[in-house]
């Protein structure tokens, strides 16, 4: 099987100026993203899909290569899911077929060998047509969390559980989609416009690698997190 590693990185960014390159204890936060692809033993390139020419030198000095993204795929308004369409025709044009798709966001650099191993063996074995990251939820539709009603009044999001639900033990369990890791094929990317529209594996990330950087309390989270565990550079 011929695999690729994707990280898609545009220049602009409004909750945090420049994330994408920001220095998190002392490294670009793309080069995560890139290094850990890189260690996983089943990926066969990296690229990167930017529309930014720092993030594009960083990406070939460390070792990936670059798709240009192009301007309207690179706004804050343009669907994620257009410029994967638009990476794996551009890859697929220059290198021919592949077999897998492996989406590494550059906003979780706490992510694992582990877990992208984890992602593409989940997608192999459940036959779904992506496996995406989740990470147990804090709170609970069916139990702590509310929503107004038409008087103005409020209720829970969820009641259709079969009861009352006094104790969060009771509750389904419920996950919050994480950004570390998604696992497809070229052709679903291609055929379909959301994660949602066919079969959806997911794979548990535990909280401290699941991490979305996208205003500087995330990213100040994650240097504590890293700094506890002594990777500082």
């Amino acid at each position: 099987m011929k695999q690729y590693a994707f990280i898609f990185a545009r220049g602009g960014s409004k909750g945090l100026p420049r994330k994408n390159i920001r220095k998190l204890l002392g490294k670009p936060l793309i080069l995560y993203s890139i290094e850990t692809a890189l260690k996983v033993a089943d990926i066969d390139k990296v690229f990167i899909s930017t529309d930014d020419d720092e993030i594009a030198s960083i990406g070939l000095a460390a070792g990936a290569e670059v798709i240009p993204r192009p301007a309207q795929l690179a706004d804050d308004t343009s669907p994620e899911w257009l410029a994967w369409q638009h990476a794996v025709t551009w890859v697929t044009e220059k290198y021919g077929k592949f077999d897998q798709f492996i989406s590494l966001p550059a906003t979780s650099p706490l992510r694992s060998v582990e877990d992208v191993e984890s992602a593409i063996v989940k997608l192999n074995d459940s036959k779904a047509d992506i496996c995406i990251s989740t990470t147990p939820a804090s709170r609970s539709p069916y139990f702590n969390m509310i929503k107004e009603t038409g008087s103005g009044y409020i209720e829970l999001v969820n009641t259709d559980a079969g009861g009352a639900i006094y104790r969060r033990q009771d509750a389904p369990e419920v996950y919050d989609i994480t950004t570390v890791v998604y696992v497809s094929t070229p052709n679903y990317v291609l055929r379909e416009t959301s994660l949602f529209a066919g079969r959806v594996a997911h794979t548990i990330v535990p909280k401290d690698r699941a991490i979305d950087i996208d205003d500087i309390y995330d990213f100040k989270l994650a240097e504590a997190i890293l700094s506890s565990k002594g990777q500082v550079c």
